[in-house]
């Protein structure tokens, strides 16, 4: 079987409808957080994580739920575990050299990250037990159990986000807000607007996650790949763009904890919601493609978390050992 150039066009097109309706989110989300006086941390580790999480939430979701195509539910477990592994590795990566490339223009004063470090270990430290449990839970003989597993998940990620909307100040108090993209002429767009770009936001991720679905199961199939390790590697790196091009921009701007609570918090909504799913509705068997990267996600995030505690902040160069450790994982799926 053989995959068709329409498949690819479709695929690409497909991810340009879900990056821009993601863009217009998390522009909304913003202002959502704005207008009920959220905190920095609050708006980054939830609202925008949440945001800019979409795509490549949706998409396993999808794969899982909606699609009955067969190699659609490997697609989803794929996009399930890769998440957390793209985000711990090529995410950090791209900010730690976005923070050293700045600092060496001279568009920031220091190379040192001015994060709150509190914040940041709360996200890490979550994402750190939430994430061993759901891998753990794939060893488990019994689907109740695992059922079980996912109903705690999605109750401690709410305990989890209680903590950040009790605590903080207003973002709009610390930060710049970009116009609303519906009214761009509007300093302070009305809260019907935002709610209106929200939805029109979701419509688009909602749609281009089934096209691009659709494709990336018939280029799987054609090229003779399997779909869980397309999915792993190419899902998440294009649908994490939006995380990745605004955490380099809130790091221009030297607004760390932005930055990093927008990966960070992204990390323990990636391993509690969407995971929740692949344990209610997939056997949640993990092969060793997907066991290696939920290795690798979860030794990035310890060893940045511990260099935190150790030294109480946060170096871009810390941020980089998720290079080498994203490379590991292609001689493992490949090289092997």
């Amino acid at each position: 079987m053989e995959f068709q150039a329409i498949d690819i066009i479709m695929a690409l097109g497909s991810l340009l409808v879900i990056l821009a309706g993601c863009e217009l989110f998390t522009n909304a989300i913003e202002w959502l957080g704005a207008k009920l006086k959220l905190s920095t941390g609050a708006c980054g580790s939830v609202l925008a994580a949440v945001g800019t999480a979409l795509p490549e939430t949706i998409v396993p979701i999808v794969a899982i739920l909606v699609m009955t195509k067969e190699g659609s539910t490997d697609v989803g477990i794929g996009g399930i575990v890769g998440a957390p592994f793209m985000l711990s590795t090529l995410a950090f990566t791209v900010t730690a050299i976005g923070v050293l490339a700045y600092t060496r223009s001279g568009r920031r004063p220091t190379s040192e990250m001015q994060v709150d470090s509190h914040v940041l270990s709360h996200d890490l430290g979550y994402f750190v037990v939430v994430y061993l449990a759901a891998i753990g839970a794939s060893f488990l003989p019994w689907h109740a159990a695992k059922v079980g597993v996912g109903v705690a998940l999605v109750l401690i990620y709410a305990y989890y986000v209680w903590l950040h909307f009790r605590t903080g100040t207003c973002i709009a108090e610390e930060c710049d807000m970009s116009p609303l993209r519906l009214t761009p002429n509007c300093a302070v767009p009305r809260l019907r607007w935002v709610l209106a770009q929200t939805l029109l936001a979701l419509g688009c991720i909602f749609v281009g996650a089934h096209v691009f679905v659709d494709h990336l199961t018939e280029i799987a199939h054609g090229a003779s790949v399997s779909p869980l390790v397309l999915s792993i590697i190419i899902t998440p790196i294009a649908t994490e763009l939006p995380e990745k091009f605004n955490s380099v921009l809130w790091v221009r701007d030297s607004k760390d904890t932005l930055a990093m609570g927008n990966i960070t918090g992204a990390m323990v909504f990636q391993s509690t919601i969407p995971v929740t799913v692949g344990l209610l509705f997939t056997p949640w068997e993990l092969d060793k493609n997907a066991l290696a990267s939920a290795a690798v996600a979860l030794a990035s995030g310890t060893l940045v978390y511990v260099h935190m505690k150790v030294r109480g902040h946060l170096s871009p160069w810390a941020l980089l050992v998720g290079f080498p450790l994203y490379l590991v994982f292609l001689y493992v799926a490949f090289g092997t």
